[in-house]
C-alpha cells in the first residue's frame, strides 16, 4: 500500500457546526419525583460536531481545513473557537442571534439515556447570505476542494449551496456533499454527494433495498435528477459503492470489527475530498475514504483517523495518553461492553519475555491498558543507572506492539493510583507474584498472573552486553 501524504492540501469545509457534549455516569436508582433513572455523572467530555468533525478529520490527515458556518455569541461558540485552535483548523463564521447548536447526551452505564439538543434553526437572511458568499470566493481561491456538510440546521439554503458550487467550478475544484432532507436540487451541478442507503432512499422518494442492483439503480436516478458527476454510496457492512451515468464501482468494507459507526460519514467526506484535491483518480480517493471509514467504525465514539493509522504506521501519539483523557476514552468503550485489562512495568529493554507477556495480557480482554514507569519513577526503583531507554523512547517502541491498546506514564512507585483510576476489568500480573501481593488489586474485578518466558529479562539483557554471563 502506498504511504499517503496531505500535505499541503487546503479544504473549505461549509456546513453546520455544533458542539457534541457528553455526560458519562452510572444509574443505582430511579428518581422519586417521576419514573426516570437517576445517573451519577462521572465524566464529561466535548468534541467537534457536524461540519467540526469534517475539520477534525483532515487536521489529523495532516492537511489544512477552513471551516465556514454559524453560531451565536455564546459560551460554547468560544469552546468550538478553543477546540478548532488547538487542531490549528481556520474558522471564518457568521455569529447569528441563535444559539450554537449543541448536542448533550447523557449516557447511564452502557444506554444512552437522554439527547439535549440546543438549537434554533434559522435560515440566513439576504445579507448573512452575501456576507457567507464573499467569504467564500476568497477561501475557495486558497483550497484545493470544497465540502458542504449539510445537517439541515440553518446554514445550508438553497443560495448559499449553489453560490459556493458556483465558486468551485469557477476554479475548477471538487465539491463533495455529505447531504440531509429529501430536496437535493440545492446541490445541482457538485461533483458528488455521499449519502449512505437510507438517505440515498429519501432522494429518490422510495425503499432501497442495500443490495447492488437497487442501489445503483436509485442512485442514476440522483444523478440524472441532480445533475451530479457521480454518487458515493456508504453501504455500511457492504463497504462503499460509486455510481456514474454510465458505470459502477464497489469497494468491499475495510472494517474488521465494528464498535460505533458514529462520524464515519464525517471521515469518508473529509478523505475522499483530500484525495481529490490531491489529484488522485476516483478510484484511488474512494479506496481512501474506504479505508479510513474502516479505521474510524472500529473507534469508540466520535474520533478522528489518524494518519499513522490510514498508512498502517504506528504512532506513539495515538497510544500514549494522560490519564484524564485516558479514562474518557475508557468510559466510551465500557459503553460499548469491552474488557479493559491492566498491566504496568518499566520494560526498558523489550524483548521477547515482554511481547509474548503482554500478547497473553491482551487475550484476556479487548483493550490492554499500559501503565509505564516514568524515568524518575525508574530511578528510584532500580538506580541512576537505569533506565537505558528514556520514558518516550519506551513509549514509542510499545506503541508498535499491536496487543496495547493504550499507554499512560506515570510517576510514582507503585501503580496503586493509576489503576484505581482506570478500575480494569482485569489486572495482570507476572506469575512471580503472588495475587495477594499484587498493588492495586482491590480496584479490579479479576486479577490474573502470567508466566514469564523463561531466560528472558531485561537484567540478563543488560548483563550479556556487558558480557557478564551471570
Amino acid at each position: 500500500m502506498s504511504l499517503y501524504d496531505f500535505k499541503g492540501a487546503r479544504i473549505l469545509v461549509a456546513g453546520d457546526l455544533m458542539l457534541d457534549r457528553y455526560h458519562f455516569g452510572t444509574v443505582s436508582r430511579i428518581s422519586p419525583e417521576a419514573p426516570v433513572p437517576v445517573v451519577n455523572v462521572r465524566k464529561t467530555t466535548q468534541t467537534l460536531g457536524g461540519s467540526g468533525n469534517v475539520a477534525n478529520n483532515i487536521a489529523h490527515l495532516g492537511a489544512d481545513a477552513m471551516v465556514m458556518g454559524i453560531w451565536g455569541a455564546d459560551s460554547d461558540a468560544e469552546i468550538l473557537k478553543g477546540m478548532m485552535d488547538n487542531i490549528n483548523v481556520g474558522y471564518d463564521m457568521v455569529s447569528t442571534g441563535a444559539p450554537t447548536t449543541t448536542k448533550l447526551r447523557v449516557i447511564g452505564e452502557k444506554q444512552q439515556i437522554v439527547r439535549l439538543d440546543f438549537e434554533e434553526i434559522l435560515n440566513l437572511t439576504q445579507s448573512q447570505a452575501s456576507e457567507v458568499a464573499a467569504k467564500a470566493k476568497e477561501h475557495i481561491k486558497q483550497c484545493g476542494a470544497v465540502v458542504i456538510s449539510d445537517y439541515g440546521k440553518g446554514f445550508c439554503t438553497l443560495n448559499v449551496c449553489e453560490e459556493i458550487i458556483r465558486l468551485a467550478e469557477k476554479q475548477g475544484i471538487p465539491v463533495i456533499v455529505d447531504p440531509k432532507g429529501s430536496d437535493w436540487r440545492k446541490y445541482a451541478g457538485a461533483t458528488t454527494v455521499t449519502p449512505n442507503v437510507k438517505e440515498l432512499a429519501e432522494a429518490v422518494g422510495r425503499h432501497v433495498p442495500n443490495e447492488d442492483e437497487a442501489v445503483v439503480l436509485a442512485a442514476r436516478e440522483i444523478i440524472d435528477r441532480v445533475r451530479l458527476k457521480y454518487l458515493v454510496v456508504t453501504r455500511s457492512e457492504k463497504g462503499i459503492t460509486v455510481v456514474d451515468g454510465k458505470d459502477y464501482m464497489h469497494f468491499p468494507t475495510e472494517a474488521r470489527e465494528v464498535f460505533d459507526v458514529s462520524g464515519a460519514g464525517d471521515t469518508v467526506v473529509a478523505s475522499l475530498a483530500l484525495g481529490l484535491a490531491k489529484g488522485f483518480s476516483l478510484r484511488e480517493a474512494v479506496m481512501v475514504a474506504n479505508r479510513a471509514a474502516g479505521i474510524v467504525v472500529g473507534k469508540i465514539g466520535t474520533a478522528p483517523v489518524l494518519l499513522s493509522e490510514l498508512n498502517g504506521v504506528h504512532d506513539v501519539k495515538s497510544k500514549l495518553m494522560p490519564l484524564d483523557k485516558l479514562q474518557a476514552e475508557l468510559e466510551k468503550a465500557r459503553l460499548t461492553g469491552k474488557k479493559i485489562v491492566f498491566t504496568n512495568g518499566c520494560f526498558d529493554i523489550l524483548h521477547k519475555g515482554h511481547v509474548t507477556y503482554l500478547k497473553k495480557a491482551a487475550e484476556l480482554g479487548d483493550i490492554l491498558v499500559l501503565g509505564l514507569n516514568s524515568d524518575d519513577s525508574i530511578r528510584r526503583i532500580k538506580g541512576p543507572s537505569r533506565p537505558i531507554n528514556s520514558e518516550n523512547d519506551r513509549a514509542e517502541v510499545l506503541a508498535a506492539l499491536e496487543s496495547i491498546g493504550y499507554i499512560t506514564i506515570f510517576d510514582e512507585d507503585t501503580p496503586h493510583d493509576l489503576i484505581k483510576a482506570v478500575a480494569p476489568d482485569v489486572l495482570v500480573k507476572g506469575a512471580d507474584y503472588k495475587v495477594e501481593e499484587v498493588v492495586g488489586r482491590e480496584f479490579a474485578k479479576k486479577t490474573v498472573l502470567i508466566d514469564f518466558v523463561q531466560g528472558y529479562s531485561t537484567t540478563s539483557v543488560i548483563n550479556a552486553m556487558k558480557g557478564d554471563s551471570k
